[in-house]
């Protein structure tokens, strides 16, 4: 027999605790080291974003004075009685000569008045050069927006936020012009354009660079040529954010920037300014810190690496000398017992390793000794059980004899009975025929006195019950012949309704008078059996069926072939049913034990059932059974038509 286990692929307790070492350690350590430059690098956005946010309330503040300086300019220019007469009078080469004194010291680039209608009456404007000039309308009158009159109306001022063109933003005030009795003269338009001019400015005075842009995305104008070329799609996005203030980053050919879009209020109007700075300082600071960072975890990894290893194999040393004592424990039946190097836990194992050893040497020892008295014993109960089984068969042979003996007493006591009259019979035909022969004339005589009419009438009876005596003996004889069939120790064919048959026939003295008997045989195969063994089997289920009825009743028998399944050739079922008492639960869960038995003492061994329900297993067939207290009992054969293959 082949005692080798199958090979089990083991994993290696050194890689499971790198493994984990890295889980719990490395990459912790690799995020926390990740984590923190990410935070890093964000803390010093956050810096630039919040000195650019504070560089845009200083330009909104500045736009803020532009407003205010308008709304004083406003007052000045709105105040003025000749030019209110003059709005009235609609005399615009008047308003443009009052215009180019204003203008001159005024902060706006543009300064224009239209009359009530909102026709423009005058005109006047810096160019990129800082020179006045004065703009005349030569194709026909240009008229204020009625979107803007409309709001005039009912509003003193009106602020717009303007793109004339693609590098420029106006920032323009209208107010209405009121007569001394409080009625619409005309309009005043105020206009400050913020162009690289402006820009130029701002970086002076900040240290930053900028850009204008529209709520499109389109950049108008910079402090740079290159800012010009980024995609207004990429600006847009960040407009849409509802984040205007949120920091993000540019890269140039030259170098990275950080920005800031700010919003900028211009009275009903916003518009937005672009406030970034290099981050080449910002970058160059972050390297240094990533590689010294870098450079302190890397040694910290180094050191829980060699760390691990040391520890891993301080600490599997000890396991791996018990994992071999544990093999060579396993290949000899020697005591084993391994050295104690350390006071730790793993000592404490190797201290219990070698107490189990200990114990399993005296154990294994014990239990050789009690393997050779089990031997022994085992031997002993062989011998005895031989002599049970022989003395169960025995027994069931008393019985069986038993009965065959009162069987055979009927014919044979019958018989005997009638050879006293065959003798007297006999002796008085010699007489007839001794004085026939003597003198012929008696014979009638001899006829009367010896009653020869009735020896002839009842002689041919006598002789018919003898010989059915006679035959009567044979076939009980030749049955207890056919049941026993001590000469058949091998396999053999046989029919099992036949072998039913014959036990009925032996069982027969038992069973007459008292017991009907009801066949129902349907046609089954020839079983492969040990035929002394079934017919064993047969006697003890219907010899138990006969006992169980106490007085009269009846016994079912019936045959019944069952369809062979792929791997066999069928099996027949037997099937014996008896009116008789039943049993009880607790009975019904015994009867198949050895000794077991409900008869009284001497009547019965209790092995009867034991070795039919052995004979049976070893035909590789089942036996069944089920009872019922009051209405009897019925067990059931089901044998394979071959045997097994031992």
């Amino acid at each position: 027999m082949n005692n080798l286990r199958p090979i089990k692929k083991y994993r290696s307790l050194r890689t499971i605790l790198v493994l984990w070492f890295f889980i719990f350690s490395i990459i912790p350590l690799g995020f926390v080291a990740w984590y923190s430059l990410v935070k890093f690098e964000k803390a010093i956005d956050n810096e630039l974003s919040q000195r650019l946010s504070g560089n845009g309330r200083e330009i909104e503040v500045m736009i803020a004075d532009y407003y205010a300086t308008f709304m004083v300019n406003q007052d000045n220019y709105i105040k003025n009685p000749h030019l209110i007469y003059n709005m009235s009078v609609s005399d615009g080469p008047a308003i443009r000569e009052m215009s180019l004194s204003w203008i001159a010291s005024d902060i706006a680039t543009s300064l224009s008045f239209y009359d009530r209608e909102g026709k423009l009456l005058s005109s006047v404007f810096k160019d990129d050069k800082g020179v006045v000039r004065t703009f005349e309308p030569t194709a026909g009158k240009i008229l204020l927006n009625e979107k803007y009159l409309s709001h005039l109306k009912q509003k003193p001022n009106l602020g717009l936020a303007d793109f004339p063109n693609s590098n420029k933003l106006s920032l323009i005030l209208f107010s209405k012009v009121l007569s001394t009795s409080g009625k619409i003269v005309g309009y005043s338009e105020q206009i400050i354009d913020l162009k690289e001019q402006f820009l130029n400015k701002v970086k002076a005075r900040l240290k930053l660079d900028a850009f204008l842009v529209r709520d499109t995305g389109q950049i108008l104008a910079s402090t740079q040529k290159e800012f010009k070329t980024i995609s207004k799609d990429f600006i847009h996005q960040y407009l849409q954010a509802q984040e205007p203030d949120k920091f993000f980053e540019i890269k140039t050919e030259s170098q990275p920037y950080g920005f800031i879009l700010y919003p900028i209020n211009w009275d009903k109007s916003r518009f937005y300014i672009a406030l970034g700075t290099t981050k080449v300082e910002a970058k160059s600071v972050l390297k240094n810190v990533n590689i010294a960072f870098l450079s302190v975890i890397a040694l910290v990894i180094l050191f829980l690496i060699i760390t691990i290893f040391i520890s891993t194999d301080w600490f599997l040393k000890p396991i791996n000398e018990l994992i071999q004592g544990l093999k060579f424990f396993e290949r000899t039946d020697n005591l084993v017992q391994l050295p104690v190097k350390n006071n730790t836990e793993i000592s404490q194992l190797t201290v219990a390793f070698n107490e189990m050893s200990l114990k399993i040497f005296q154990t294994r020892t014990d239990l050789k000794k009690k393997l050779k008295e089990l031997e022994l014993t085992n031997s002993e109960l062989k011998e005895a059980q031989t002599k049970l089984v022989h003395s169960a068969k025995m027994t069931s042979l008393g019985q069986l004899v038993a009965g065959v003996a009162h069987e055979l007493n009927n014919p044979i006591g019958f018989i005997y009975s009638n050879t006293a009259h065959l003798t007297d019979y006999s002796e008085k035909l010699f007489q007839i025929i001794e004085g026939v022969e003597k003198n012929p004339t008696n014979l009638a005589r001899l006829k009367n006195e010896l009653e020869y009419d009735f020896i002839k009438m009842d002689l041919p009876r006598l002789i018919k019950s003898c010989q059915d005596g006679a035959q009567r003996t044979k076939d009980i004889v030749l049955g207890l012949r056919n049941f026993s069939r001590l000469e058949e120790a091998q396999l053999k064919e046989i029919d099992l309704r036949e072998s039913i048959d014959t036990t009925l026939e032996l069982l027969q003295g038992e069973i007459k008078n008292r017991i009907q008997i009801h066949k129902q045989y349907e046609p089954v195969p020839k079983v492969l059996c040990y035929a002394s063994q079934i017919n064993q089997v047969l006697m003890n289920i219907l010899s138990n069926a006969v006992q169980a009825i106490p007085g009269t009743g009846e016994i079912w028998i019936s045959t019944l072939p069952i369809k062979a399944s792929n791997d066999s050739q069928g099996r027949v079922q037997i099937s014996v049913q008896d009116s008789g008492a039943g049993m009880s639960t607790e009975v019904l869960e015994k009867i198949f034990e050895p000794f077991f038995t409900t008869k009284g003492v001497g009547q019965g061994t209790g092995l009867g059932l034991s070795i039919s329900y052995g004979i049976i297993q070893n035909h590789g067939g089942e036996i069944q059974v089920r009872s019922q207290k009051g209405i009897g009992t019925e067990f059931t054969l089901i044998i394979p038509v071959s045997p097994p293959k031992r």
